[in-house]
């Protein structure tokens, strides 16, 4: 019974957050910049009711799958905030200026901006809590090289209609992959961007629904474009 209570309590949760995310937003969502770096936040809140905002700096990992996992801020890096928290009046946005270094050549954190002071609650009184991210990557003036990335495995599903890419980068600097294409003879089926991590591989899935022989994948970076041929 407890987990049919908090299942529908969750669901409760999801259906407030997908309506706050529409009423509050956080400009940019990333942000790639120098090291040491200097950066600035927008926080707009479109609703009725004035919002409440506590900001909190994570350092984070990114799985081979794309699943990310939170830690505390490494100590590597070093962040000085305008402001960690604030009001944010009903149609007005407010500016967080911040001041960013790091110890290793290289890093990465996300400011989460914690909005609080909702209208409504949930059915047991439950205050709602939306949490909305800025990424911020500290990066050298190099960058990833075609040479130090490639795309390791290509696997077709032809019952899931799917295709399996991973990309590797062998590579001391961080990249970022803006597309990915599936083609056929005259047929294009289009995947998400995604970064990849120094010395780290990266998985994702396109689907190929009315595609029956996928015969090639494109990856493309900014300055690059990888392509790897589908066997017979």
């Amino acid at each position: 019974m407890c987990k049919l209570v908090r299942r529908a309590v969750l669901c409760v949760l999801i259906g407030l957050a997908s309506l706050c995310v529409r009423a509050q937003t956080v400009r940019p969502l990333i942000a790639e910049l120098s090291n040491p770096a200097k950066g600035r936040v927008e926080y707009v809140n479109d609703s009725d009711t004035p919002l409440n905002v506590v900001l909190s700096a994570r350092s984070f990992s990114v799985s081979e799958t794309g699943e990310i996992s939170y830690r505390p801020l490494d100590p590597g890096i070093h962040l000085k905030l305008s402001s960690t928290s604030f009001r944010v009046q009903p149609h007005d946005s407010f500016f967080v200026f911040y001041e960013a270094k790091t110890d290793s050549s290289i890093a990465w954190f996300v400011i989460y901006a914690a909005f609080s002071g909702f209208a409504f609650r949930t059915q047991n009184g439950m205050n709602v809590r939306l949490e909305l991210p800025h990424t911020v990557y500290l990066l050298p003036k190099e960058s990833l090289d075609k040479s130090q990335v490639a795309i390791t495995r290509v696997a077709f599903d032809p019952h899931a209609r799917k295709i399996l890419v991973e990309v590797e980068n062998k590579g001391d600097y961080f990249g970022r992959a803006m597309h990915t294409f599936v083609t056929a003879s005259h047929q294009k089926a289009e995947g998400p961007g995604f970064p990849v991590f120094p010395h780290s591989k990266r998985r994702i899935e396109v689907p190929t629904p009315d595609m029956q022989r996928p015969e090639a994948v494109v990856v493309d970076f900014e300055r690059f474009k990888l392509e790897e041929k589908l066997g017979p």
